[in-house]
C-alpha cells in the first residue's frame, strides 16, 4: 500500500461514486483523499451492497452514506440535496461506475442492441455529466470533478466491445465540462487505469490474458494497483494540479505507449 499522510486535502469534502468493495478502485480512490484530509461521503448502489459499503465507509470515517442508483430517478438529486445540508459545498467529486448488460458486453460491437448501448451510455457516461451539473453549484470555489475510463476508449482491445465506445464518449465529456466548467475553477480529468482485478472487470472474457500480457508488455513490467489509481487521483485534487484540467491521466505502470 502506498503510504501518502498528509494535510494537502484538509476540510475539502469530497463525494465518491462507485465503491462496491475493498477492490473496488473508488475504495483505493476514497482512501487516498482520506489520508490526505478530505472529509468524505460515500454511496451505495442497493442494500444487498451496503453490506459491503458499510464497513469501509466506516474505516474512512465517511460523513455521509446513501443509495445512489443512478438509474432511479431523482435519487441523484437527493444525494446532492444531503451534502449541501451537510456541508453546504463540494470540493471533489469522483465517479467510478460503468455498466453493460452481459449480452452486449460478450458480443460483437456490430450486434450490440439499441437498449444495451443506451444503458452502457446512460450509467457509464450521462451519469458523469449528471453529476457534473448537480456539483456545479456547490463548487463555489471551485473544485474537481474525476472519472475512470480505460485504454479501450481510444485503442481496440478485445473483449471490450461496446464499453470502447462508451468510455470513448466518457473521455470527450470530460474534455467538454473542463472547457465549459473551467471560469468557475472546477477542474475535469479522466482517470485510465490498466487492469486490475475488481468486480467490474471480472465481467470482461479472456482478462486473465489481459492482465498477463499488460504485465509482460508495460515498460515497468507490472500492474497497477487501486491505490496507485488513488494517489493520483488524490493529486490532482490538489493545488499541485491547479493549472491541469481536460487531461486523460493513464495509471497502468506505461502500458498505454506500447505499440
Amino acid at each position: 500500500m502506498i503510504e501518502i499522510e498528509s494535510d494537502l486535502l484538509m476540510g475539502k469534502k469530497a463525494l465518491v461514486v462507485g465503491i462496491a468493495n475493498q477492490h473496488s478502485i473508488a475504495w483505493g480512490v476514497a482512501r487516498s483523499l482520506r489520508r490526505l484530509g478530505a472529509e468524505i461521503a460515500v454511496t451505495y448502489l442497493n442494500d444487498k451492497a451496503r453490506a459491503y459499503v458499510e464497513p469501509l465507509a466506516e474505516e474512512l470515517e465517511a460523513q455521509v452514506l446513501l443509495p445512489l442508483d443512478v438509474q432511479q430517478p431523482g435519487q441523484m438529486e437527493s444525494v446532492f440535496e444531503a451534502l449541501d445540508q451537510r456541508w453546504g459545498r463540494l470540493d471533489i467529486g469522483v465517479h467510478s461506475i460503468a455498466f453493460a448488460p452481459m449480452d452486449d458486453l460478450h458480443g460483437r460491437l456490430t450486434d450490440s442492441s439499441a437498449d444495451g448501448f443506451k444503458l452502457a451510455m446512460d450509467v457509464s457516461c450521462h451519469s458523469f455529466i449528471r453529476m457534473a451539473r448537480l456539483a456545479e453549484p456547490l463548487m463555489r470555489d471551485g473544485g474537481t470533478l474525476l472519472a475512470m475510463s480505460y485504454l479501450g476508449a481510444t485503442k481496440v482491445v478485445p473483449n471490450y466491445q461496446l464499453m470502447g465506445p462508451v468510455k470513448a464518449a466518457l473521455e470527450s465529456a470530460a474534455r467538454y465540462l473542463a472547457y465549459e466548467l473551467g471560469p468557475a475553477g472546477v477542474r475535469v480529468h479522466a482517470l485510465s487505469p490498466g487492469p486490475m482485478r475488481t468486480r467490474a472487470a471480472g465481467g470482461l472474457k479472456e482478462f486473465d490474458e489481459l492482465l498477463y500480457d499488460a504485465v509482460q508488455r508495460s515498460p515497468e513490467q507490472d500492474l497497477a494497483d487501486i491505490d496507485d489509481v488513488g494517489a493520483a487521483a488524490a493529486y490532482l485534487c490538489t493545488d499541485y494540479a491547479r493549472r491541469m484540467t481536460g487531461s486523460v491521466f493513464f495509471v497502468d505502470a506505461g502500458y498505454n505507449i506500447m505499440a
